[in-house]
């Protein structure tokens, strides 16, 4: 079986976001307008290189989901090894880092990777990222945890799900396409949250701190320093000690609690860009524009469209 990819394939759904102090790039999930943010994308051995992740050690912005139909070899996530074998499911968070021999094993096995923003699933459109950890939708993603095993009988029902859902994005202005790439991939989460060990990681402290602080003020014009000056660290320290424990620096948590509560707001109500703006702790409308569209690759004014045509 060849190589497909549907939706935004992996070259075009990505777009470098920034480069970590330590060099690794950051890539951001690139959304079209009127299409969902999702996308399917099927490896096997003759899958061309040009459409496989980049090889080289890199982290994303988006949610990835990858189920292994054939393993060969292993990948590296946040320098854990992950073993490539059949009926493996590997959760993949926003900021966690991923090997450089991710791309070479996945075209030596065959694979479904299903890469997402919350924006797809109706469960987490306007779910905080802070609360990320402790939705059940998303506990194969939680700390610690990150891959499952599918019982051999179930297997095959993973694939269909995963052609089902390929199949949807191929044709998105199908009558009820919306829905269905909604339903679909919430039951694929379902389906992947049973697979994660009973019992649930323990939090962190401080992370329980910075994220109950950045929640309670993220409306205000506050700053990432001003959150660490509060919780009574200097700004340098705190950035350093939350992207070590979370994947992500501080001021990207403050961002992306922010952007949720944007585009709940564009998505749900028709106040003005500047009124958004006031609300949701930025400076501006032109200030939330350029955030925006750095973030996301489209500006507000289109994604709110986007998001009423395809209601």
């Amino acid at each position: 079986m060849g190589h497909s990819s549907v939706g935004d394939p992996p070259d075009a759904a990505r777009g470098l976001r920034a480069v970590r102090p330590d060099g690794t790039p950051v890539y951001r999930y690139r959304q079209r307008p009127g299409r969902p943010a999702v996308s399917v994308t099927r490896f096997d051995p003759e899958a061309s290189r040009a459409s496989l992740p980049p090889a080289h050690r890199h982290a994303h912005d988006f949610l990835v989901l990858i189920h292994v139909e054939e393993g060969a070899g292993a990948f590296t996530v946040d320098g854990v090894e992950r073993p490539l074998r059949a009926g493996e499911v590997y959760a993949v968070s926003p900021g966690q880092v991923i090997g450089v021999a991710v791309a070479a094993e996945l075209a030596r096995g065959r694979a479904w990777a299903v890469a997402f923003i919350p924006d797809a699933v109706p469960a987490l459109s306007s779910v905080s990222p802070l609360a990320w950890a402790h939705h059940p939708l998303l506990a194969l993603f939680a700390s610690g945890t990150g891959h499952g095993r599918i019982a051999e009988p179930d297997r095959a029902t993973w694939s269909a799900w995963l052609a089902d859902l390929a199949g949807e994005l191929a044709d998105p202005d199908r009558v009820g396409a919306r829905e269905a790439v909604g339903a679909l991939l919430t039951r694929l989460l379902v389906a992947s949250a049973r697979l994660a060990p009973d019992a649930a990681a323990t939090p962190d402290p401080l992370v329980e701190r910075v994220f109950t602080e950045i929640d309670a003020t993220f409306r205000e014009p506050v700053s990432a320093a001003d959150i660490a000056r509060t919780i009574g660290y200097t700004p340098g320290h705190l950035t350093t000690v939350v992207r070590r424990r979370t994947g992500r620096p501080l001021l990207e948590w403050l961002t992306e609690r922010r952007m949720i509560e944007v585009r709940r707001m564009l998505r749900e109500t028709d106040l003005p860009l500047d009124v958004v703006a006031a609300r949701t702790g930025l400076r501006d409308a032109t200030y939330l524009v350029r955030r925006f569209r750095e973030r996301y690759g489209i500006t507000p004014q289109r994604w709110r469209r986007s998001q009423r045509t395809w209601s």
